[in-house]
């Protein structure tokens, strides 16, 4: 049987030693490489396609479930694990509304985590144990009427900053210092932006963020 090939995404280096030698030696299993950031993961996926990736939660750069979602664009059939230590309700459900295949916490046991990426591998949805009843609360929760979607909704939070900034005509070097990100990030966002908006340039971005002003500053 083809060993399941695992990429991990995250900014603990020692954790990433630790994760790569239990999974190597349960012999199914093939670390294909690892990334310390969200930025090098969405690459390390562009190249590598790998089956299940292990990807942490909060990251320096872009978060988490930004990740998630760049990496599902570059790789549709990558499985998305996210592995961190937040066992907030919210977090849990980002993810799964973004993609993820499962969201596990980074005290489960060993052999869970292993029965997790096997099982994400074949096309399951998994959730470690703690988090499943406060996912059912959320869905039982009910949430209020929701306002008619628009354009606006396809962005994540950071792409409505990013918008924000393009309106005010600001270049890529200035959007990364005034959000604290690398140029290289801010390039991949505006290049969703526009993607996702079905836009053809950055004055095209400006003059629909104009537009949607209200809406853009909820």
């Amino acid at each position: 049987m083809k060993p399941i090939s695992v990429l991990l995404v995250d900014d603990h280096a020692l954790f990433r030693s630790g994760i790569r030698s239990l999974l190597q030696r349960q012999g199914e299993f093939v670390v294909v490489g690892e990334a310390p950031d969200g930025v090098e993961g969405v690459k390390r996926v562009r190249q590598l396609r790998p089956d299940v990736v292990l990807l942490d939660l909060n990251m320096p750069g872009i978060s988490g479930v930004e990740t998630l979602q760049l990496m599902l664009q570059e790789c549709p059939g990558c499985k998305v694990l996210m592995l961190t230590v937040s066992e907030e309700a919210h977090d849990l459900t980002l993810a799964i509304r973004a993609g993820a295949s499962g969201y596990l916490v980074k005290n489960i046991e060993t052999d869970f985590l292993v029965r997790a990426i096997r099982r994400a591998a074949a096309g399951e949805k998994v959730v470690a144990e703690a988090m499943t009843g406060k996912l059912m609360d959320q869905i039982t929760a009910g949430a209020a009427p929701a306002r008619p979607p628009s354009e606006l909704d396809k962005l994540t939070a950071r792409e409505k900053e990013i918008l924000a900034c393009l309106a005010r005509g600001d270049s890529n070097k200035a959007i990364a210092r005034a959000l604290d990100l690398a140029e290289s990030t801010v390039k991949i966002h505006v290049q969703n932006v526009l993607r996702k908006l079905k836009l053809a340039s950055r004055v095209q971005a400006a003059v629909f963020a104009v537009a949607n002003q209200a809406q853009l500053h909820d």
